[in-house]
């Protein structure tokens, strides 16, 4: 009996890589067009970019370079400044200290209800961000300097991101002085507050606590069983946020930004849309494998 003998042609083939292969490539590009679905009849400007942090990958992006208004995302800049600055030893983040008269403000926020508000720089930036207290923004900004803060993003290499004025001041928005970044680098600041990035565990883990406990769009746009990062700015016309969110196997940082808006809440809806897209695409790659069968 004659013995089959078989030949094995070798043939230069690519290497299918998980999450890099055809199938995830073609994933991908039905993301971009439901984001593309999203901005097409958007009244008003959006920029967003979205970042895979397991590979480290940019997903997708729209004038990710372009500085837009910040609102109340510039908080991220300060606090992590405020890190800092305390891990430094430069700053005394639970000393208790009489609001000053001086520094409230209206607009977001609850100091200005207050009559004899006694608080630590901790608790300040606690309401920062959780609430978007100005008034408190305005003690943080006080505490670490202005300059400091735009210094301390330079050397990052986060130029874009600029704070320029305080919060809930006329005059400055008058002038023209508004407090910007790029959807790039505040993607980036947040992810440093959520890594740890250049700063001591027990920063990052409070960093994520004050963070954890914000409510925006991506937020809402995110079943409540995942973990979300988040801030969140509104001013007239505009509307932006930032965020990790923590999908177990295939966390990603997203920030959009939007201005220009002929109604705010279109800014609402366009990020909370955007992030639903990008939270389905990375749910997918991480229960998907290789090849897109959900595991048992």
């Amino acid at each position: 009996m004659k013995r089959m003998v078989c030949v094995i042609a070798i043939v230069a083939a690519g290497t299918v890589v998980a999450g890099q292969g055809p199938l995830q490539s073609d994933l991908r590009e039905q993301l971009l067009k439901q984001i593309d679905a999203v901005t097409a009849n958007f009244h008003g400007v959006v920029g967003y970019r979205i970042v895979d942090l397991t590979s480290g990958g940019q997903v997708a992006a729209r004038l990710e370079r372009q500085p837009f208004p910040t609102a109340s995302t510039i908080k991220l800049a300060i606090l992590y400044e405020m890190f800092t600055l305390a891990e430094a030893g430069s700053l005394s983040l639970d000393t208790p200290k009489p609001l000053d008269k001086a520094q409230v403000v209206g607009g977001s926020g609850v100091l200005q209800h207050l009559t004899m508000p006694v608080l630590s720089l901790r608790d300040h930036a606690a309401l920062m961000v959780i609430v978007s207290d100005n008034t408190s923004t305005n003690v943080m900004i006080d505490a670490v300097g202005m300059n400091c803060v735009n210094a301390r993003m330079t050397a990052l290499g986060l130029s874009d991101i600029r704070l320029r004025r305080k919060m809930m001041d006329d005059a400055a928005v008058a002038r023209g002085d508004e407090n910007v970044a790029s959807p790039a680098s505040l993607t980036r600041i947040v992810e440093m507050l959520w890594k740890g990035d250049g700063l001591k565990a027990e920063s990052r883990d409070e960093a994520r606590r004050i963070l954890a406990r914000v409510g925006g769009q991506i937020r809402g746009a995110v079943p409540a069983s995942v973990p979300v990062y988040e801030k969140t700015g509104g001013l007239s016309g505009v509307r932006a946020e930032a965020a990790v969110v923590d999908l177990p196997g295939r966390p990603f940082a997203i920030a959009v930004m939007t201005t220009y808006l002929a109604n705010d809440p279109d800014g609402d809806r366009a990020i909370r849309d955007i992030a639903a897209a990008a939270f389905s695409y990375f749910e997918r790659l991480a229960t998907g494998g290789a090849f897109g069968r959900k595991q048992p």
